[in-house]
């Protein structure tokens, strides 16, 4: 079965390596992070101190989600595992609706690897196998 192979595992060890990267960016280089969402970073000193603030709240969320996935890959279980991929690419859609909706661009950087969350999760779910 599809679902059972051991590529789906590791392409979801891979995306949670990219979340925690990503969480961890947010954390230590705000002003980076940022970037992937098209925004200017602020020039006041309370907006960068509420900007930081909200970054470490993003890096969190993006290592909560890589460790997650990380869990389930560990402990074998593969349809949470398939549940958080898809969960993953909703954040993934939202993360580019508000790039196109606040700054005009950049959705695509986004949307683009939604689709493959999606994907993976669906097959681990057994979407695929046979009866």
């Amino acid at each position: 079965m599809l679902s059972q192979s051991p590529s789906l595992r590791i392409a979801a060890s891979v995306f949670a390596t990219i979340f925690v990267g990503f969480g961890i960016n947010a954390i230590t280089r705000p002003e980076n992070a940022l970037e992937f969402f098209e925004f200017e970073p602020p020039e006041s000193a309370s907006d960068k101190n509420l900007f930081d603030g909200l970054m470490v709240v993003y890096g969190a969320r993006d290592i909560f989600m890589g460790l997650a996935l990380y869990s389930a890959a560990y402990f074998g279980n593969k349809k949470a595992l398939g549940s958080i991929l898809i969960a993953g690419s909703g954040v993934a859609f939202v993360d580019g609706a508000v790039c196109k909706a606040y700054a005009g661009k950049g959705e695509w950087t986004h949307w683009g690897y939604a689709p493959i969350l999606t994907v993976v999760g669906s097959l681990l779910l057994g979407v695929l196998d046979r009866a």
